[in-house]
């Protein structure tokens, strides 16, 4: 693919339409009382700290209030007691972690139906009125770990999953990977645990297997809970480069184990730029709303709403983790 300034030309086009449409904000006159809110939950994970510094760095260049609401642990009742409670108030925008995606659609479409924008984020709920979705090609990053434990693997081992089944996101990667390691029969996937938002799980799962002494190459955490805490089990066991672990996102845990080499590399998404954006984008629904809000915009082929943002992964290795290190202040 043709490349700008190292950027496949078709992504450049991608961003210079995000580009073109948020700078637009900046004419629109702003009311210091506009609350946007971003609903989620496992509030305490540092992937959604990350997510509220990109909402509040957009809530400050537009002079516009931000918050965070959610349960601290994996709850997907609580998340949507928390959304509900948010639409009561009539903020300006909420941006909606789909954790439950079938649990989440009528109250989405009740708040849009109210005149609250709500965009998801991360995860989608595509059967929704939300107006658009925000966040990772879920499909593409598991295939992207796929293609990490292919190289890592050397065509052939066993690879034992970690996953959260719930949020449809999930299922994406899974799927990504299983059709990238189909292509591939030397490489077996022997068992997919669901940790079910738990690190607890995660890391007993993983102790388990190692315990078992049945054979495994690879631990592959689709799921950003898992990894910290297989690679921890990995690197108390002394199995540090003998079993490769593949992990998802940039928890600072997460690097610390990819320095010590117990993480091979992880598969890293942009919460910063999901939350940046998905004000921005939340404030232009604010300010001009498409007519009707609740229309079927993802399904209208002249929708000035865009059905789906894609904010991008990139892969953190040894090589590269000092670096995100520093930019990422840890």
């Amino acid at each position: 693919m043709k490349q700008l300034f190292g950027i496949p030309v078709a992504m450049c086009w991608t961003l210079s339409v995000m580009v073109l449409a948020l700078t637009g904000c900046a004419a629109l006159p702003h009311d210091p009382k506009e609350t946007y809110i971003l609903i989620t939950s496992d509030t305490r994970l540092p992937y959604w700290q990350g997510m509220l510094a990109g909402l509040n760095r957009a809530a400050s260049e537009l002079r516009v209030r931000a918050e965070m609401d959610g349960p601290e642990n994996y709850d997907p009742q609580a998340e949507y007691d928390a959304f509900q409670k948010a639409v009561r108030r009539k903020p300006s925008g909420i941006l909606l972690w789909a954790v439950d995606a079938k649990l989440m659609t009528p109250g989405i479409d009740a708040a849009v139906a109210q005149g609250v924008p709500v965009i998801t984020i991360n995860a989608d709920a595509p059967d929704s009125k939300r107006l658009l979705f925000i966040g990772t090609d879920n499909y593409k990053a598991g295939s992207e770990a796929g293609r990490l434990a292919i190289d890592l693997l050397k065509e052939r081992g066993n690879v034992v999953v970690f996953e959260t089944t719930a949020p449809a996101n999930a299922n994406l990667r899974l799927a990504g990977l299983r059709d990238t390691l189909s292509k591939h029969p030397g490489i077996k996937i022997t068992n997919v645990v669901d940790v079910k938002g738990d690190p607890t799980v995660a890391f007993d799962s993983a102790k388990r297997v190692l315990d078992s002494k049945d054979p495994v190459s690879a631990f592959i955490c689709i799921s950003a809970t898992a990894g910290p805490e297989v690679g921890e089990v990995v690197n108390r066991e002394h199995l540090a480069g003998k079993i490769a672990v593949i992990a998802m996102d940039a928890d600072p845990r997460t690097l610390e184990l990819i320095q010590k080499g117990a993480v091979s590399a992880s598969v890293a998404q942009r919460p910063f730029t999901m939350g940046y954006s998905g004000l921005r984008y939340l404030d232009q629904l604010h300010h001009n709303p498409p007519n009707p809000l609740n229309a079927d915009w993802a399904r209208d082929p002249s929708s000035t709403v865009p059905a789906f943002i894609d904010t991008g992964t990139f892969v953190i290795t040894k090589q590269n983790v000092s670096a995100v290190h520093q930019q990422a202040g840890t």
